[in-house]
């Protein structure tokens, strides 16, 4: 439900703004994180250009579920064995409240990525 997310973090959603939280990863010496990935259109990169960020309430969003070796997560090659569990892409804020409670995940537990260890 979209009341259990911060104001904050619906507003750095649809401003474009990429959104991070860590859950359970597949066995030990991992960890895994899913983010929320913000579409971006055309008028998202001319307000770029123009030196402005533009809000959109019906962006799509894609859900990724990387799972990572946790001794390399801190190194530049930090990619080296992760995995992509899953990725899906939704329209609208409905459409990514549906994702995120059909995903099993807490909105709650959403983070700005360097609030995360997310290597990305």
């Amino acid at each position: 439900m979209l009341v259990t997310v911060n104001i904050d973090k619906w507003n750095a959603l649809r401003l474009g703004k990429r959104l991070v939280a860590e859950v359970t990863a597949a066995g030990p010496g991992r960890r895994a994180f899913v983010s929320i990935q913000p579409g971006r259109t055309p008028a998202d990169r001319e307000a770029t250009r123009e030196g402005w960020t533009r809000p959109d309430r019906n962006r799509t969003f894609t859900l990724e579920h990387w799972d990572y070796d946790a001794d390399l997560i801190d190194e530049w090659d930090y990619d080296v064995g992760a995995v992509c569990r899953r990725r899906e892409t939704v329209a609208g804020e409905a459409g990514l409240t549906g994702l995120i409670k059909t995903w099993s995940l807490r909105p709650e537990d959403f983070r700005y990525p360097w609030q995360t260890g997310d290597p990305r």
